[in-house]
């Protein structure tokens, strides 16, 4: 069906910028867009139907393109001890930390995990999400990683949402292989990841590089075997430490790499060089309250496109709002409200590998589209909470109002 939708200013965000059209027109068709420009330049045409959009803003489909959002359990507890003054190491003695989201995404059901996962997708929808990465890594074995990887795949089938799902099996060591990673690494690579990306699962391939997760060497172990199932990868590197992570994953034209809090400027050179795009993670800085901002002269001045996600996870960032980001963007890590639309838009459909066909608004892209009522384009990344009045597009075909 061939839809109009008119009255309307548009933010396109092409090459990053809000590139504003006023008084704007848009034809839908098949679920892509067939026209946008200037109303008065549009020629006549025979549209099944016609949207009066009441001179809102109109943005690409925010694309939040970093969570862990298929999880079993809850940690609101450990987040309350930390605030009595218990430590890190005292509540992982206790069973605690990430190995408690293990034990319990093991033990949760398949149609346990998806109900808990539709749910949190769903607040991010409520924010004008519509795209989403959904990374596995608290199964750490291989039925339990498929499981994850399944739910991603029910919820992009049962919601009006893309999803990209994402194998994070090097996320951290599981139990039964404790003193062994380099075994752990092994069996991702001959086993899990061959079998899950036989079955359709994975559309790329991540890794956790840290001290306390596994070496850049193990890591490139990972790489190599995605490289040759033909995996695109990203690495969460940088967030702890400094163990040029990034320049690694730059060197195997890594999709992106996320958290980067420690990267040098040689990180960054490399990044800009490969064209690997910097993923922000502002709702991690703000929930572990940590004190090394990214380099963002560095990434600028290297020409790295910059995104920001959610990292909607348990332990570090139970963050429900992609919008609530675009501000911490701004006032954490100085982006410009213009640097952080684009970052979750634009950039952040390339960091998927996506920027052919999402993140901007341009003749032939997937109408994936949101309608605020809003004054202007930064009100996006200056409103703190609460809904903002929308009108979400999906495919063309509106999904909320």
């Amino acid at each position: 069906m061939r839809t109009l939708w008119q009255h309307c200013h548009v933010a396109t965000m092409v090459d990053g910028r809000y590139s504003i059209i006023e008084d704007a027109a848009i034809v839908t068709s098949g679920g892509v867009i067939e026209w946008l420009g200037p109303r008065s330049e549009m020629r006549p045409v025979e549209a099944q139907r016609t949207v009066d959009l009441g001179n809102a803003w109109v943005t690409p489909g925010m694309i939040d393109c970093h969570t862990h959002a298929v999880f079993g359990g809850n940690r609101s507890g450990e987040f309350e001890q930390r605030l009595q003054g218990v430590g890190y190491a005292e509540i992982a003695a206790q069973g605690g930390g990430i190995a408690s989201t293990v034990r319990a995404t093991r033990a949760a059901s398949e149609d346990e995990l998806f109900a808990s996962a539709r749910e949190r997708v769903q607040a991010l929808m409520r924010d004008g999400v519509t795209t989403i990465e959904i990374k596995s890594g608290y199964g750490l074995d291989l039925a339990n990683e498929r499981k994850m990887l399944r739910v991603a795949r029910r919820l992009a089938d049962e919601l009006p949402v893309a999803v990209r799902a994402t194998c994070l099996a090097a996320h951290a060591l599981p139990p039964e292989y404790a003193g062994r990673a380099d075994d752990y690494i092994a069996h991702i690579c001959d086993q899990m990841l061959p079998a899950l990306a036989a079955e359709g699962l994975v559309d790329a391939v991540d890794a956790f590089c840290e001290h306390l997760a596994f070496s850049p060497a193990q890591v490139e172990q990972v790489f190599i075997t995605a490289r040759e199932l033909g995996l695109p990868v990203k690495l969460h590197a940088e967030q702890l430490s400094s163990l040029h992570g990034s320049s690694l994953a730059a060197r195997y034209q890594a999709l992106s790499a996320d958290h980067l809090e420690f990267m040098t400027e040689e990180d960054a050179m490399a990044m800009g060089e490969a064209g690997t795009v910097a993923v922000l993670l502002p709702g991690a800085f703000y929930f572990l309250r940590e004190t090394q901002l990214p380099p963002m002269d560095a990434l600028r001045r290297h020409g790295v496109r910059i995104a920001l996600a959610s990292d909607l996870n348990p332990g570090t960032s139970p963050g429900l709002s992609l919008r609530l980001m675009l501000n911490m963007g701004c006032t954490l890590f100085r982006m410009t409200p213009e640097e952080a639309l684009a970052g979750v838009t634009i950039h952040a459909a390339t960091a998927l590998g996506m920027g052919d066909t999402h993140g901007s608004l341009e003749v032939g892209k997937v109408a994936d589209f949101v309608a605020w009522q809003i004054e202007r384009p930064a009100d996006l990344a200056y409103w703190l909470g609460g809904d903002l009045p929308k009108r979400v597009v999906r495919k063309g075909h509106e999904i909320s109002h």
